[in-house]
Parts: C-alpha cells; structure tokens; sequence
C-alpha cells in the first residue's frame, strides 16, 4: 500500500526518503501506478514540509509524536495538494493507516485532526498571506501561518517551505520579490531535461510528440523538457535505448560544454556519477577518466557511456578524491563537487532541510580539497572547469577566488551562474555554477 510504505519512509525524518522510494517500492512489489503514487506522496512532504508542519500546529492542540506527525502530514498532502484523492478517501486512509500502525485511539485523533482541516478549509483565495496556499486556490477560515509582517523569513518557512537561513541569504542577494519567485519554482518537481545526443532537436521533438508526450523547448538549442512523471517512458523509448537522447540537466550541460574537449585528450572527471558530463567529453573525442567515491553510482557512468557509445574512450576509478592520480597529467578536468544543491531544490528537495553552517563549512573545506588536487592533475597549459549545481557564493565565485589567491600560475578565463526559472520560463529549469580556469 502506497499509504503505509510513504509513512514509514517518513516516519523518522529522514532526509533521504525520496532517493530511496524505488527500493522500498520493490521490496514491496509495487506496481508502477502504486511507486509512481508513492513517489508523489513523499515528494509533496518534502518539497511542501514547512506547510505541512505549520497545518499540524494550527490544526492539533498538543504537539503530536513524531509517528503520528507523519501520519497528519500525508493526510495533508492527500487533502490538499493531490487532487486526485477525494476528501473523504484521504480522511479514511489517514485514519486507517493511523490506527493500522499506532492504535485506534490515535487513528481517532488523526480523524478529529483531518475533518476540522476540511471544515476550516475555503475553495478560493482570501488575499491573506496567513490563510492562503501558496500556488493553490485554497484558503482556511483563520489564520495558520505567520504573519510575514512580523516574522517574514518565520512565513517563508511556513509559506514557502523554504528554511529562514536560506530565505535570507536569497533576500540579501537577489531582493525580496526574486527570492520568492525562486521559492515557489522549488515548491514543484522540475521537467525532465533531455539532451539531443544525435540527430535534430526538431525531429526529436516530434518524435516525443508521437509518443503522446508534451515535449518543449529548453534554454539549451539541444534541451527538450518533458514532465517528470513521464520520466518512465522516456527511459524506456527505444531512442533512449539507442543513445539519441541522454537526461541531462542544463546546467551540467554547460558545464561541460564550457570545459570542451578534443579528439585525443585526456581527461579527469572528478565526481563524475552519474556521468553526463563523462559522456559528453567523450564524445569529443577525449579518453576520459571518470572518478567517484562511490563503485554502485559509477556502474551508471559504465551504463551510460555503453548506450551513448562511447565507452571505450571512458574509464572509471573508484576513489574518494584524486590522490590515487598523482604522477598522471591530464590535458583538462571538470571538478564537480558536492554540494549544497540549493541550484536544484526542486529536483533534490530534501537539499533544504539539511541546509546549515555548520555543513556549508563542511562542504567549502571538502571543495576547496578537491579543486587542489584535481589542479594539481592538469598539465601547463591546460584547463580545469570546477561546477556546482548550488547558488550560494562561498561555493561558487568566493571557492574559485580562495584557490586562485593560492594558486599561482592559474587565471579565471570564463564564469557562468544561472537560477533556476519557474515551469514554463525562457530560463533553464536547473541553477548552477562554473568557472573555466586556465593554467599557463
């Protein structure tokens, strides 16, 4: 039952549950139409958390257990952002899922909970930014957030389901009314983006068309976008198969692009899973050495390098950086280090509830490291693209300062940031960061 598995992936407040829907899907022999429900319940919950732990508090008058907590939040999802489900069933299986797993008594509560939410609930905007669902024609009789007057970044988190440390910081860079904007395009799950590996992007196009599919246009000439939930049927098409088409987000694909490669170079790929970026370089011509930590992500670089074609110019290492690399000297590498993800909160929505200083000094010291060692891999001459997919400065342009005030004999050649758009914009649905640097 899709109910039961989204709870207990939610149940401890895990910030992973959505990576790991597909296994929990097969160890209970969901069918696809069941995952695909699972994967729209715990993907609501993560990307609407903020809102959904505010609609606990205004609706129960003692704080619920952390269990019964994530039970009320699914109830919510159900009754107020799946519109697929009618009132009354999302009522029903809440409570029987409650009663199911932590007794009758606490169903009943979830039932008095869940029916005085419907009775507050109105079909149309109230104007108030306390009562209103952001992107949602529904409003409540009272107010349930708070007052974004008072307590502006306090409502953000309620409101926009974006933490307060974040919302500031985007307050301060890109003013209030951008910030916003960019917290509503991470309230909903982004298209899928395909990269045209072969052929026209025209014919591609009507090729997605046939398939009933809804394809548009990308900021990128060889970028189609299709809706997520389609993700399924594009995998599995047969010019998917046949490596015509490649999901790559766009950002990733200017990254790569900016790096460039030539027949017969050498190139290191730091971080490489799930490797669109490897087979990109490969394509080029270059023979390609794709390094990750971890042995399970880089069997997706020996899978995708096999369907594109290219395989036989990649090969892969397991390692967690590149010390194992030192006496090897690459034409060029492409350095993209983990990061805070706050460029694809849509796609990667469990990025936010992590988001923090203490792991932000983490992850600066883990990039710092390294964009050193894969510098200290490049021959003179010769060039290093170092990518994020984050928009936070002290990974970005202040990380490309700090290793060139230390670096002699490196210069900043190019540079490119993007926001992510909201659906339906001209701009790219992925936010990102690379520099191009030059060694003399």
């Amino acid at each position: 039952m899709p109910r039961h598995a989204a709870w207990t992936l939610l149940r401890s407040g895990r910030l992973t549950a959505l990576r790991e829907v597909d296994r929990v899907a097969r160890a209970r022999g969901l069918d696809a139409r069941d995952t695909a429900l699972l994967r729209r319940l715990v993907g609501t919950e993560v990307r609407r958390r903020g809102t959904l732990r505010a609609l606990v508090q205004a609706f129960t008058r003692r704080k619920p257990s952390p269990d019964l907590a994530a039970h009320l939040r699914l109830g919510f999802v159900q009754l107020f952002f799946l519109d697929q489900v009618p009132p009354h069933a999302a009522v029903s299986e809440t409570v029987r899922a409650t009663a199911d797993t932590l007794g009758p008594a606490k169903g009943r509560f979830a039932n008095a909970v869940l029916r005085e939410a419907l009775r507050a609930r109105r079909e149309e905007r109230s104007g108030d930014p306390r009562r209103d669902l952001v992107d949602r024609e529904v409003s409540f009789e009272r107010p349930v957030f708070r007052d974004p007057q008072a307590h502006p970044l306090l409502w953000a988190e309620d409101a926009l389901s974006i933490p307060g440390a974040l919302m500031k910081r985007w307050n301060k860079r890109y003013g209030d009314e951008r910030a916003q904007a960019l917290a509503r395009t991470y309230m909903g799950e982004p298209d899928l983006s395909l990269r045209v590996v072969r052929g026209d992007a025209d014919q591609a196009c009507q090729a997605l068309a046939q398939m009933g599919l809804d394809p548009r246009r990308g900021a990128h000439e060889r970028v189609l976008l299709v809706p997520a939930a389609e993700t399924s049927t594009v995998v599995h098409a047969a010019p998917f198969e046949a490596g015509e088409w490649t999901v790559q987000g766009e950002t990733s694909l200017r990254a790569a692009e900016l790096l460039g490669s030539a027949d017969g170079e050498r190139i290191l790929d730091l971080c490489a899973a799930p490797g669109g970026k490897t087979t990109l370089l490969a394509e080029g011509g270059a023979r390609v050495l794709a390094v990750d930590r971890s042995p399970r992500r880089l069997l997706r670089v020996v899978e995708a390098a096999r369907r594109l074609g290219v395989l036989a110019r990649v090969r892969c290492v397991a390692s967690d950086g590149a010390r194992v690399l030192r006496r090897i000297a690459f034409d060029a590498a492409l350095v993209d280090v983990p990061c805070s993800n706050t460029g694809v909160l849509g796609a990667r929505p469990e990025a936010r509830w992590r988001f923090g200083p203490a792991t932000q000094a983490a992850l600066v010291e883990l990039q710092g490291r390294l964009l050193g060692e894969a510098a200290r891999l490049v021959r003179p001459g010769g060039r290093l693209v170092y990518s994020t997919c984050s928009i936070e400065p002290e990974e970005n342009a202040r990380q490309v300062q700090a290793f060139l005030d230390g670096a002699a004999g490196w210069t900043l050649a190019r540079e490119h940031e993007a926001l992510a758009d909201a659906p339906g914009g001209p701009g790219p649905v992925d936010g990102g960061y690379a520099a191009l640097l030059e060694r003399s």
